[in-house]
């Protein structure tokens, strides 16, 4: 039987100068996704996910402690209490994933969850970090993520959340499905080069190793000074055949649009059993370090 969910996804561009103040790119960037929100919802959006580090440039670009300056709180911060509102005026859920201060010192890449009446559900913190060459210096402003693999139930669907470069580990992406997620968000910062061809390859197969919609969230343009590579969008739905069902530009903001229809993944699943003919007492290898 249909279930549709109407699903968006958001991706643009930093239009604020990085030596701008803190405070600044942060406004541009926030009144820059309330119009693109806006949008999402004119076209009946429910679910609604953001870019990763939505609020500013992709910083991890260099090695510089100015940027701890743009940690807030979860759910405390003022990011956070704002998207609560945005959520219950438009009646829609909101992946808002952005710089998290736990306490003094110690941040977290996170992804809040809202639900559609702009209450807060709980939180996913990016578990794998890279830390690499050119200009992915992740550890030098993140912890690896403790909270384990939530999934957030809400009206419109079981919601889980995995970041960017937690993409190369399937691992995770199965633990969301065991835990029950019907869609899967994945905001990222990603740039042309190296892991480009893998874009369209890992997350599909994501979805069809564990039978639920991806949404791949990239965002768009260059940053300055920084010039790491062009942030190519191309954000898109995977469904759980693991087929892109829509996509992206790749030089421009956007909203991305798709309807999930969720009683797809009952109709995909009852015939492949891949659930059923897991083996985890043969695997001895996979959790150890």
């Amino acid at each position: 039987m249909p279930r549709i969910t109407r699903a968006a996804l958001i991706q643009a561009t930093n239009d604020e100068p990085v030596d701008s103040s803190i405070e600044k790119i942060k406004q541009t960037m926030i009144d820059k996704h309330i119009a693109l929100i806006a949008q999402a919802a004119d076209q009946g959006a429910q679910v609604v996910c953001l870019q990763e580090i939505f609020s500013g440039p992709y910083f991890c670009a260099e090695q510089n402690t100015r940027w701890y300056e743009s940690a807030e709180r979860i759910p405390d911060g003022p990011t956070i209490k704002l998207m609560q509102q945005q959520a219950k005026q438009h009646g829609m859920v909101l992946v808002v994933p952005i710089y998290e201060e736990d306490m003094t010192g110690l941040y977290y890449n996170t992804a809040a969850v809202i639900d559609d009446q702009g209450a807060y559900l709980g939180k996913y913190r990016k578990h794998h970090l890279p830390h690499c060459w050119p200009g992915f210096w992740e550890k030098f402003y993140f912890t690896p993520g403790n909270g384990g693999y939530p999934v957030f139930e809400t009206r419109f669907g079981k919601i889980g959340v995995y970041i960017c470069y937690d993409r190369h580990f399937p691992e995770g992406a199965r633990e969301l499905g065991l835990n029950g997620a019907e869609i899967v968000f994945n905001p990222s910062a990603t740039v042309a080069g190296l892991s480009e061809y893998l874009w369209k390859l890992e997350q599909p197969a994501h979805a069809v190793a564990n039978q639920y919609f991806v949404g791949a969230i990239n965002r768009v343009g260059t940053e300055a000074p920084w010039d790491i590579g062009e942030f190519y969008g191309t954000s898109y739905f995977a469904d759980p055949r693991g087929q892109i069902i829509t996509e992206g530009p790749r030089d421009k903001d956007a909203v991305v649009i798709a309807d999930l229809d969720l009683g797809q993944i009952q109709e995909v699943r009852n015939v492949w059993q891949f659930f059923r003919d897991r083996r985890p007492e043969s695997y001895t290898r996979i959790a150890k370090p």
